[in-house]
């Protein structure tokens, strides 16, 4: 099946697609920069929840400490 693309018109970056109807945008860097983003979010995420993780950690830890300095304490 061959492929052919007509340019939008007003919009140099646009072509659609014949077969399918589509409007497919044709600048790669447009594409890279969009990928990159998401990527850069995931990323960001990921450190929050792996922070998040860590906090929590934490907290039970220092509930733990609590709990034993209590039984030490309670213990004189």
């Amino acid at each position: 099946m061959e492929e052919k693309y007509v340019q939008v018109e007003g919009h140099p970056d646009l072509s659609r697609d014949l077969n399918s109807n589509a409007i497919i945008n044709r600048n790669r860097g447009a594409y890279e920069r969009a990928k990159k983003r998401a990527a850069d979010a995931q990323v960001a995420r990921d450190q929050i929840r792996n922070t998040t993780r860590e906090i929590n950690t934490l907290k039970s830890e220092m509930h733990e400490i609590k709990h034993l300095l209590k039984q030490l304490v309670s213990k004189e």
